[in-house]
């Protein structure tokens, strides 16, 4: 197990390209199942949730290689339909082959995820979608089963805007017969991405990038190539990263406006935000940081994902502000642990009341999740003296590298193994 070493207080500067989105290439990659032959995935990047996915798909059939940010994929010959929960226990996005699965072979079985170690996330919305295209679907032992001679196109108006129901229900439908009608879709840029993907793959979905979604079901696809759109999520901890520790960095984002949110908010905090094409730099070397509140929102509001880096970054602001997350309402893990290094932060029902202090100063702190692993990272970047932060396998999940991106910048984070925790 390892853990990082970081010799906080230091100032960044430099530039940093950012990495593939993996939340979309988590959903495009089992839409390989809808196709037989290869197709070539660019800018995957290298995490661990990649290569978990790699495995489960491995087991279904799929032959891969994956070399410098490609991964092929070969659906020649799937051999089973059992997505079975040695695989599927490690990460929730294991769900996405139930659609696939389902419209291509009438059968899927597939465990119940699992993932992150916090807050309720139930896939009923999946369930519910693949039931209203047709399907038997019945959960026995932890397992669920899906049956359908063949999914029939239909009207689905999702309660709420889910980005995992609406890939899983967008690939089964393009294999249906006739027209399906989605309303209330994920607009997410990671939606977007799969969406062009399956129109490559020869699928017809119109209305790409709203929440309404039309999709005509097809006999057949074919293979296709694609480019993973780069990681807002990624970017917007990097961005944070310069602005907690009053730096000036720039980061290559091909896609900027995905991050507007983001960037709203860092500008309100007294940052200097500029753009130029794919180049984005972020100037807090002069700033007293101003408190900012936040509520997270579905897309394009603020992203739950980048809440506990915001969280983070408020601990050094001039006053208090109030993060509140509206997609997760248990998602603050981090605050027990950024409190150890000197923050003042109270939770309040899905709220986070964060009163500025003028430092931080370094600790032993622990990794829970993904996101919360960021936001001990940024904090042990502002923070005086030495941080540890143990458990960052979370971190491996979904970051390509950081420290090393960090490194690059100027900041002082060794990855050093280790027995404790």
């Amino acid at each position: 197990m390892d853990k990082f070493v970081i010799n906080g207080g230091k100032q960044l500067s430099g530039k940093v390209k950012i990495s593939g989105a993996k939340n979309a290439a988590l959903a495009i990659m089992p839409a390989c199942l809808l196709n037989s032959g290869e197709n070539i995935l660019g800018n995957i990047p290298e995490v661990n949730d990649i290569y978990t996915m790699t495995k489960l798909l491995n087991h279904l059939g799929i032959k891969s290689q994956f070399e410098n940010h490609k991964l092929k994929l070969n659906s020649s010959n799937i051999i089973s339909q059992d997505a079975p929960y040695e695989h599927v226990k490690k990460m929730r996005a294991s769900v996405y082959v139930l659609g696939p699965l389902l419209a291509r072979y009438g059968y899927a079985k597939v465990s119940l995820p699992g993932g992150c170690a916090w807050g309720p996330r139930p896939i009923n919305l999946h369930l519910e979608a693949m039931k209203k295209l047709g399907a038997e679907v019945e959960l026995n032992d932890g397992y669920i089963i899906a049956r359908a001679d063949k999914l029939r196109g239909t009207k689905i108006n999702f309660d709420v805007s889910s980005v995992g129901a609406t890939g899983n229900t967008i690939m089964a439908a393009s294999l249906a017969k006739g027209s399906s009608l989605i309303q209330n879709a994920a607009i997410e840029p990671e939606i977007v991405n799969l969406c062009e993907y399956l129109n490559k793959m020869g699928a017809r979905i119109e209305g790409i990038g709203t929440s309404i979604l039309n999709i005509e079901g097809v006999e057949e696809l074919s293979c296709a190539d694609i480019n993973i759109i780069n990681d807002r999520i990624e970017a917007g901890t990097i961005l944070i990263a310069g602005a907690l520790t009053k730096s000036k960095i720039e980061i290559e984002l091909n896609n900027s406006e995905h991050l507007d949110a983001v960037i709203m908010k860092l500008e309100d905090s007294g940052v200097k935000i500029l753009k130029n094409n794919n180049i984005i730099s972020v100037d807090a070397s002069n700033v007293e940081i101003k408190s900012v509140d936040i509520s997270t929102g579905i897309y394009p509001g603020f992203p739950t994902d980048v809440q506990a880096q915001w969280t983070a970054y408020m601990t050094m602001s001039g006053g208090t502000a109030t993060v509140t997350d509206n997609i997760y309402m248990d998602r603050f893990k981090h605050v027990p642990e950024l409190n150890r290094l000197g923050a003042d932060i109270e939770i309040i029902g899905n709220s986070a009341v964060i009163k500025g202090v003028n430092k931080l100063k370094g600790a032993k702190i622990m990794s829970t999740d993904l996101r919360a692993s960021a936001s001990l990272v940024l904090a042990g970047l502002a923070a005086e003296g030495i941080t540890e932060v143990f458990r960052i396998y979370h971190l491996d999940r979904g970051y390509e590298r950081i420290e090393e991106k960090l490194k690059s910048l100027g900041a002082d984070i060794e990855r050093v193994s280790t027995t404790e925790y």
